[in-house]
């Protein structure tokens, strides 16, 4: 059975499976499971299947964002690695582990790198555990990113040394924190924490001129389906995250822009996520 499929219970009503903590509510989509269903995972339930197949149906290139999204996330951990010499990743709203996370991307490069995973989801954070059980440079912590307080204690600083560079990801996280003071209040923290030639890394969520028919209607399914909503914000708004820091070329663009690989297409017709990398100084 794949582990992220449910099990039948009395009655044929769908269960959980073994590793999803007790009480968890998986009739509700998801978003860190809805983006594992659309990268090709299997720690995802029936709700987020449904509510993926739903969208595709309207608009079927609603999954090549999550695409571009991954894809950034792969350059942008090569660069800090290669680039910038960064060996500790404190990555949050991670969601589940699935292919080419952030350990495996920076662990190719330079085996020694070590990876703490951030998320609130407690779905995410156990299976997160459970696949990193192995490996002694990773871990997951569950925490909600407003309180970097709560974050910056002994399990995140025994496995990184903040005296040395640490990159902070914050990979389509950000759109789900309502109040922008808050997110403001919780960078303002995590900065005041991090060292010369460290860094922030942000993909998030922002408004077109022109929401098309297909954008539309996905938007209604996702707000109808009780999930976490959205909060979409502009290229001011997300450089308000990184007062005092300096961005990297090519600045605040789309997913697809950022240092994108020859190979690569775009397949967005419109730039509705952006992409930012900036420096400590």
């Amino acid at each position: 059975m794949d582990a992220g499929k449910e099990r039948e219970g009395h009655g044929g009503v769908a269960e959980p499976p073994d590793w999803v903590p007790e009480g968890i509510e998986v009739s509700v989509p998801n978003f860190a499971r809805v983006y594992d269903y659309v990268l090709g995972g299997y720690h995802n339930f029936a709700a987020d299947r449904e509510f993926v197949d739903q969208a595709l149906e309207v608009w079927p290139t609603a999954a090549a964002v999550g695409h571009a999204n991954r894809a950034f996330t792969r350059r942008s951990v090569q660069w800090l690695v290669r680039n910038a010499g960064i060996r500790q990743f404190l990555d949050f709203g991670s969601g589940i582990p699935t292919l080419g996370n952030t350990h495996e991307i920076a662990q190719a490069a330079a085996p020694e790198s070590r990876v703490v995973y951030v998320d609130i989801d407690p779905v995410a954070v156990a299976h997160s555990r459970a696949i990193l059980a192995d490996n002694p440079l990773a871990d997951a912590l569950q925490a909600d990113l407003r309180d970097m307080d709560d974050i910056l204690t002994d399990q995140v600083t025994a496995l990184l040394d903040f005296d040395r560079p640490v990159a902070a990801m914050f990979n389509a996280v950000l759109h789900f924190v309502s109040d922008l003071d808050d997110v403001v209040a919780a960078m303002e923290r995590l900065r005041a924490s991090m060292v010369r030639d460290s860094y922030l890394v942000i993909t998030h969520g922002t408004a077109v001129a022109e929401l098309t028919r297909e954008q539309r209607e996905v938007t209604d399914l996702y707000r109808s389906s009780n999930a976490t909503p959205g909060y979409l914000r502009t290229p001011d708004e997300i450089r308000v995250l990184l007062a005092g820091m300096d961005v990297v070329e090519p600045g605040i663009v789309p997913v697809t822009d950022w240092h994108p690989d020859p190979e690569e297409t775009d397949d967005l017709a419109q730039p509705v996520m952006l992409a930012v990398v900036a420096r400590q100084p």
